[in-house]
């Protein structure tokens, strides 16, 4: 059964990509993220491939593989392939349901239309990855 609007809305705001999103940013991602499901062990992203969306995650486990290596699982109200939507470029790892997952997944077109109507949805973006990069930056120090 799809999940009612509030829901979504309530599902986009917990998740860390969002934080600090207000209600009408939260809606706006909730009006064009679209459910999918996968069932276990099937590839949702592919390293190497251009990323056409991201999502969060509802529903079940993923895990996270680069170069053949698992790096890390994710779980419900976790989030994958927002780099994809923000740069085009190929992704950096695949991501393989663990169990049954349902995911929002939202469009790059629709993500992209997202941040130029409500600038507060590019600036969560924004935020969350500068503050990977600041993380990378720190564990790369000598």
């Amino acid at each position: 059964m799809p999940l009612a609007t509030s829901h979504r809305e309530a599902i986009i705001s917990g998740c860390p990509l969002f934080m600090g999103l207000d209600a009408r940013g939260a809606a706006a991602i909730a009006a064009v993220a679209v459910e999918v499901e996968f069932p276990p062990d099937r590839a949702i992203a592919r390293e190497g491939e251009i990323g056409s969306g991201m999502f969060i995650i509802v529903d079940g486990h993923v895990r996270v593989v680069r170069e053949g290596k698992v790096v890390t699982h994710l779980g419900p109200g976790q989030f994958f392939g927002e780099l994809s939507v923000l740069d085009g470029a190929p992704r950096n790892a695949s991501v393989w349901a663990d169990v049954q997952t349902t995911c929002l997944a939202v469009a790059t077109w629709d993500a992209e239309q997202v941040m130029r109507d409500e600038p507060g949805v590019a600036l969560s973006l924004l935020r969350v990855l500068a503050g990977r990069l600041r993380e990378a930056v720190a564990d790369h120090r000598y």
